[in-house]
């Protein structure tokens, strides 16, 4: 069969361009970090999926344009998971066949005004709501929300602190939806614009209404980054060079120190020793330290990643154990389903153990910090949470030695200015060996980064911050209204689809056709 002379497109070739376009927004995350292009990198999968044949085809579009996305996202996995990573990708790409359903939809033939505006609502909604299941923890978490590639935009992050990263995520996709139907749909150019116009006018008003964070005091706040340590022993070499880092601290006056992931590999019950090289720490910089332990509990009760605040005199028992772990990092989903994903990249051979309760940590003489481990800083609710409890200064513990050469580091250190400007307080992002990066309270960057080529301590000022945020008072709100954009445009093609049946069911009244002049025209006349 031809069309217009040519041959129809092949379903394979189709699959493959609508992944190559899913993959397309990774370039505005870091490293690539071309911020600008997440606001039309959308276009070319949704014209693709507004031009599919069947809404079934425009769900497959939906499907695999998801799969490039998550698996360019993710594409650092492919050493360590090896054909898992695509597994999971394609299990995850899943999430984004409704949106492309949704696309053909909205958008598909040649859609009223009324319908390119209900678009304009519609599918951000649908985005969000794939990227809400998406951010569950035993789905791997909120890694890669489209709203996190603004995290070095000034006005950006000003949004994030009304609406959180959903917010950001909202707007992206509604300029992409508007830019898409300028580009394909002449004649539906005006609700277009007019979209754009809405975004930009909530934009501007969220910059000038939204409240800012008072500063006030500032602490001067040590990260201690011991860099790659590998070979026999590493653990005790590592806290060796760490403790060499910590020593050069004496005398300038810093009021916390804080180590990076799995920076003690040993339990300090059952290595006193260590315990007390620490307290001798915290005597000569005249601060308590902030240290992680990643090491099984002496009582057998299973392996654990703590951070644990050190002073003078030892432990002082403010102790975090982390509660969301990476899935096959950490542990393994389903063990007895999935155990074999051990023998085909480096999944976890023991499960680690989850805490049960967060922790707001009393730092001395220095601020009240918010501890978190390793990914749960792509968590917006955990530092929300924290804020909330008292927290002055958000922590993030990590360590992405296993992905050195990747864009995870970058990555990952970026999350941290979203946080701090979604809650109003700084962030210190503290590492093992890089990126390590602090913030301040409305995510612009302070000092200078620590690199994965980087060995070194180096002390931060850092300005406190008082008041909150609208998205620390009002949580996740543009998820929850996205969620009734859905319910309520479900609920609306219900009732058309209904009335659509009943017209057409046998023995209902026909209406009475129109001439050109309007008059109705009598059935046997």
């Amino acid at each position: 069969m031809k069309t217009l002379g040519r041959r129809p497109t092949s379903p394979w070739r189709r699959s493959a361009a609508a992944a190559l376009a899913g993959a397309l927004p990774v370039l505005a995350f870091p490293a690539p970090g071309l911020w600008w292009w997440a606001w039309i990198a959308l276009v070319p999968w949704l014209l693709l999926a507004r031009c599919a044949p069947t809404g079934r085809r425009a769900a497959y579009d939906g499907w695999c344009g998801g799969f490039g996305f998550m698996l360019a996202m993710h594409h650092w996995l492919l050493p360590n998971l090896h054909v898992f990573t695509f597994v999971v990708a394609a299990l995850l790409g899943a999430l984004w066949a409704p949106w492309g359903w949704l696309v053909r939809r909205t958008l598909g033939g040649t859609p009223s005004p009324g319908r390119v505006a209900v678009a304009l609502l519609v599918l951000p909604s649908g985005w969000l709501a794939a990227e809400l299941i998406r951010s569950w923890q035993g789905l791997g978490g909120p890694w890669g929300v489209l709203g996190a590639s603004q995290w070095q935009v000034a006005p950006a992050l000003r949004l994030a602190s009304v609406g959180g990263v959903w917010l950001l995520s909202f707007l992206l996709v509604a300029v992409n939806v508007a830019v898409a139907v300028a580009v394909a749909l002449r004649r539906a150019r005006v609700p277009a614009v007019a979209g754009l116009a809405a975004c930009a006018v909530a934009a501007s008003a969220a910059w000038v209404w939204s409240p800012r964070p008072g500063t006030g005091e500032r602490v001067r706040i040590a990260v201690v980054q011991p860099g790659v340590v590998a070979g026999a022993h590493s653990g005790e070499r590592r806290f060796d060079r760490e403790e060499e880092l910590t020593r050069r601290l004496a005398g300038r006056d810093v009021d916390l120190v804080v180590w990076g992931e799995s920076s003690v590999g040993f339990d300090l019950e059952e290595r006193p020793g260590l315990a007390r090289r620490l307290a001798a720490l915290s005597r000569e910089t005249g601060a308590r330290l902030l240290v992680n332990v990643d090491a099984r509990r002496s009582g057998g009760s299973g392996i654990y990643k703590s951070s644990v605040l050190v002073g003078p005199d030892g432990p002082t028992g403010d102790r975090y154990d982390k509660m969301r772990l990476v899935p096959f990092g950490e542990y393994v989903p389903a063990r007895s389903l999935l155990g074999w994903a051990t023998s085909v990249g480096e999944a976890a051979g023991e499960d680690r153990r989850r805490g049960s309760a967060q922790v707001v940590m009393d730092a001395g003489n220095g601020p009240a910090i918010g501890p978190m481990v390793c990914f749960e800083s792509a968590f917006p609710d955990m530092s929300r949470h924290l804020a909330r409890g008292g927290a002055e200064v958000l922590i993030a513990q990590s360590s992405t030695s296993t992905f050195q050469r990747s864009w995870a580091p970058e990555q990952h250190a970026s999350l941290a200015a979203l946080r701090a400007a979604e809650t109003g307080r700084p962030m210190v992002h503290a590492t093992l060996t890089g990126v390590s990066a602090v913030y301040d309270a409305g995510g612009a960057r302070l000092g200078p980064r620590l690199g994965t080529d980087a060995s070194a301590a180096h002390v931060y000022d850092v300005p406190l911050a008082h008041g909150g945020t609208p998205y620390t008072r009002l949580g996740d709100w543009p998820v929850h209204a996205a969620l009734l954009v859905l319910a309520a445009w479900g609920a609306g093609e219900g009732v058309r689809a209904l009335r659509l049946r009943r017209r057409s069911a046998p023995g209902s009244p026909v209406p009475p056709a129109r001439t050109g002049h309007g008059s109705p025209v009598r059935p046997g006349r």
